[in-house]
């Protein structure tokens, strides 16, 4: 009965926003953070928690580790777009999703096609020299040659363009999130555990009464959704279309 109003609702909007996170991904073989088999848990065996190394601070004191667990841990270059990213590429092509608001950084939503994505938590695929402000592509970053990637122009580290811990989110995407939540018909949030902020109260912003919710576990918005489904992201995301 669910999925069948949803799609009603999906063929009757022409503004459907979908706010997903690690979920979305683990379909593409990229783990989460927080399950069992999640990076806070297989990250253990490096010297220092996940939580500590992706921080500005562990960046700035320790680039060589940092990019070491980086390298390992947050760059998947092997990853393709699963069926979730494929179908919401889809929906956009077709004038019924507006924004997908991902707290992803691997990118694979913009490989499938989508071109309305507002990357909260940044991205791999764009690193910038934190002296002059030159951006590089992924390759330069995960050369073997060198420990800590430089600038070819004036010789300073290297950054990836993503949101580390002790960082604030960029204000403009963030803008942008809550316009597009706020003003969604039909909201689908996906693969998120909806505990870290400022990103998970972007769902807040959403006052319709057409939210989705499809994770494998409970979450702090689960009393608000419209219907909550415990299922794969992308079995439902096709369903919903088919």
């Amino acid at each position: 009965m669910a999925v069948e109003e949803i799609k009603s609702w999906i063929a009757d909007s022409r503004n459907i926003v979908f706010f997903g996170g690690a979920g979305t991904s683990t379909e593409s073989q990229i783990p989460d953070f927080r399950s069992a088999t999640g990076l806070y848990q297989t990250g253990a065996r490096h010297a220092f928690p996940p939580e500590v190394m992706l921080s500005r601070s562990f960046f700035m004191e320790r680039t060589a580790e940092f990019f070491d667990f980086y390298r390992a841990c947050m760059v998947h270059r092997e990853a393709k777009p699963n069926a979730a990213h494929e179908v919401l590429a889809q929906l956009e092509q077709t004038g019924k999703l507006r924004a997908v608001v991902t707290q992803n950084i691997d990118g694979l939503h913009q490989m499938a096609g989508s071109e309305h994505v507002l990357e909260l938590h940044g991205s791999v695929h764009r690193n910038y020299c934190m002296g002059c402000g030159k951006f590089f592509d992924l390759d330069h970053v995960t050369s073997d040659e060198i420990m800590v990637p430089r600038c070819d122009a004036c010789g300073g580290i290297v950054k990836p363009d993503v949101v580390l811990y002790e960082e604030s989110l960029d204000w403009d995407i963030l803008s942008k999130a809550r316009k597009h939540i706020a003003e969604a018909d039909v909201l689908i949030v996906g693969g998120t555990s909806l505990t870290v902020n400022p990103a998970a109260a972007l769902v807040g912003e959403y006052g319709g009464d057409k939210l989705i919710l499809i994770n494998q576990s409970s979450t702090p918005y689960d009393s608000r959704a419209t219907h909550v489904i415990r299922d794969s992201i992308g079995k439902v995301l096709k369903a919903l279309v088919s």
